[in-house]
């Protein structure tokens, strides 16, 4: 009779004991995990323990993250702010102080002693505004613009001296926009003269090595390398690729082997000698006549692209090329420091010669002949050590010239021709009375007053005596009378005609020849230069001018002002379209040396002058506090946010201690039990199951 072995189990015991193993180790691992929460009080640790809270949480600290940042940018504006503000007040007090004894020196009965006296207040007035100029906050110079380092501020000759650049630093708040740090050189404080605006379009030619870069285009939007397309003579058409192309030797050199290929390959002549080429600011394709036939070349472009037209060799009218019309659209190639002089057509073949530069009392000649890239002007004209600057404009067809130097009206700059030189600063548009030269610039942005529109006190009809400016005497006994309208008076070349105009007729009106007198600009020194012939018979006294019914036109044009020559034929008027920095020092030094000289008029312009200035730090304080107020608001949102995100990231990263210790007591029962389970099972055999 056969029996079972009473060590067998119900099921093999390998089997029981990776079962039993593997239970326990899941309830370790799960007791592992729990006890890590709780010693490290967080509930995840790395992403594996919950992809989808994991993700949440990675965004949750990068938020916090930036928002640390934007805090910090925060607190730098406010510091930055809060200096600047304190500069502003203390500049707007000094301003009023000025402001207040302008206004007490325009009495009357004030004494020359007085006025010196006070030109004494008036300087430290000056020192006061040069200390705050330069103030420092913890990031810089708060009126140094984009380069905070260095000092905005430096006395200068007679003047100061403003070197900041660019228009400031400005802190980054994310989706909340910038705030500004620094303030620039369009303060009060520092603001340099732009009123020097190249009045010349040097328009620059293309040459081999002139990148596309610099090139506005055919279609005035740059030029963007791709892909264009030929056709010859109604044949196929071709493509040339174009991308990655530079310079316009590139171009040039890729369309020429492009077109050659097509030669070969068609048995065809395409090209003339000429080939390929530019000339001016303009491509030039030379087609070969065929014979007397005259085939055209037509380019285009692939698809949506823009080549062909940016290059000038397409158009919508339908432009081609052919052998009797082988130039392309002008190109309008900008100008840049490396463009050769030789390469300025707006110079109209003129050779760059001499030029004067008056600036703080200070004559300097300035020789450009040598000149041969615009870097050379620039570096000349800025060597002078007149304290000067040249720019491309922004269009970057000429050049301007600024002052950088706050002066008084009598050191401000002027920028003049040296005789025998072929109007050289003419020539560049450089020249500051230039025949372009606008009115409204003159006398500090003043103008020239003249008189309009005046009606007859007895009948109150239009009276055109009454709008006389100024009345021209000459040595014959002559006069001029001179009614300039506000159609006159736009540049100083139309005041010139005007007058040239007005005095051809009434000359020949008194039977004199039209010769006898003519009004230009003067080819050496600045002015408006009168002058009558000193040869015609009875010519004996001087050239005189006189103002007519209270008008300033012969004051404000510099003529009343002017010196007359030794014969007494020519008059040279003043120049009174000089350049300076329009900010507080110019007027403050206007102002100390109007008091100084006992100048009436001078200190009531330094005072209109000034009283804008308190009117305008005002408003800019205004703007200052206005952006530390948006500061403050976005630095309690900024905190509020941060609250609620960490808030946010201990819901999903943080311990529930509670619940992790009930879960830790939970699974060590249940190791315990299945402990107790496995070694119950492992003592059982199968005939415990039988039974």
């Amino acid at each position: 009779m056969s029996s079972i072995p009473s060590n067998l189990g119900r099921v093999p015991d390998l089997l029981r004991s990776q079962f039993s193993l593997a239970n326990i180790t899941r309830t370790n691992i799960a007791m592992f995990r729990t006890s890590n929460q709780i010693a490290t009080g967080k509930a995840i640790s790395k992403p594996s323990d919950d992809a989808v809270k994991a993700v949440a949480i990675a965004a949750v600290q990068s938020r916090l993250s930036r928002g640390g940042q934007i805090s910090s940018n925060l607190e730098f504006a406010s510091s930055s702010l809060s200096t600047i503000d304190q500069a502003l007040s203390e500049a707007g007090d000094l301003l009023l102080q000025a402001q207040s004894i302008a206004s007490q020196q325009l009495n009357t009965g004030t004494s020359t002693g007085e006025r010196k006296s006070e030109a004494v207040v008036v300087e430290s007035i000056i020192q006061g505004l040069y200390q705050i100029a330069n103030r420092e906050s913890r990031v810089g110079h708060i009126f140094g613009g984009s380069d905070p380092a260095n000092p905005p501020l430096q006395s200068f000759l007679d003047g100061y001296r403003y070197t900041g650049q660019g228009p400031g630093l400005a802190t980054d708040l994310d989706i909340g926009g910038r705030i500004p740090i620094t303030l620039g050189g369009d303060t009060l404080l520092g603001s340099t003269s732009s009123r020097v605006v190249g009045g010349v379009d040097l328009d620059p030619q293309v040459s081999a090595d002139t990148r596309l870069a610099e090139l506005d285009g055919a279609r005035g939007a740059g030029v963007n390398p791709g892909v264009i397309t030929f056709a010859f003579n109604g044949g196929a058409t071709q493509n040339i690729d174009l991308s990655g192309a530079s310079t316009i030797r590139d171009v040039t050199a890729r369309i020429t082997q492009a077109i050659k290929a097509y030669e070969t390959e068609n048995g065809v002549t395409v090209l003339g000698l000429g080939g390929v080429s530019f000339q001016g600011s303009t491509l030039t394709i030379d087609v070969d006549n065929a014979g007397g036939t005259n085939p055209r070349l037509f380019f285009d472009d692939e698809g949506t692209g823009t080549t062909a037209r940016d290059l000038g060799l397409a158009d919508d009218d339908g432009l081609s090329f052919s052998a009797t019309s082988g130039a392309g659209l002008d190109l309008a190639p900008r100008l840049t420091w490396t463009t050769p002089v030789a390469d300025l057509q707006g110079l109209g073949g003129t050779s760059l010669g001499q030029i004067r530069l008056r600036n703080h009392g200070l004559n300097r000649i300035v020789d450009l002949s040598q000149a041969e890239t615009l870097q050379d002007v620039k570096n000349k004209i800025e060597s002078s050590g007149l304290g000067v600057r040249v720019e491309i404009n922004q269009e970057g067809t000429g050049i301007n010239v600024h002052s950088e130097v706050a002066t008084t009206g009598a050191g401000a700059l002027a920028i003049e021709e040296v005789a025998g030189n072929a109007g050289t600063a003419s020539a560049l548009g450089i020249r500051s009375l230039d025949t372009n030269t606008l009115l409204a610039e003159f006398n500090d942005g003043r103008g020239v007053r003249i008189v309009s529109g005046s009606l007859n006190p007895e009948s109150g009809d239009p009276d055109p005596t009454l709008d006389v400016d100024f009345t021209i005497t000459l040595g014959n006994g002559a006069t001029i009378d001179v009614n300039l309208t506000p159609a006159d008076t736009a540049t100083v070349g139309d005041v010139i005609d005007a007058i040239n105009f007005q005095a051809a007729i009434q000359l020949g009106d008194q039977g004199y020849s039209q010769n006898l007198f003519r009004a230009s600009l003067a080819d050496d020194v600045n002015g408006i230069v009168l002058e009558q012939d000193s040869t015609a018979p009875g010519m004996t006294g001087n050239l005189q001018i006189n103002a007519r019914n209270n008008s300033q036109a012969a004051s404000d044009l510099g003529l009343l002002g002017g010196s007359l020559s030794t014969d007494g034929s020519t008059l040279q008027g003043q120049d009174r379209a000089k350049v300076r920095p329009d900010n507080i020092f110019s007027w403050l030094l206007d102002l100390r040396a109007a008091l100084e000289n006992d100048d009436t008029s001078g200190i009531g312009l330094a005072g209109e002058k000034i009283s804008s200035a308190v009117d305008t730090l005002a408003e800019t304080r205004a703007l200052v506090g206005g952006y530390a107020d948006r500061v403050n608001k976005e630095t309690a949102a900024q905190e509020d946010r941060k609250v609620l995100d960490q808030s946010l990231l201990s819901q999903l990263q943080d311990t529930d201690f509670a619940q992790a210790a009930s879960n830790l007591a939970l699974l060590q029962t249940q190791l315990q039990a299945g402990m107790q389970t496995a070694a119950i099972a492992s003592s059982l055999s199968l005939l415990n199951f039988l039974a």
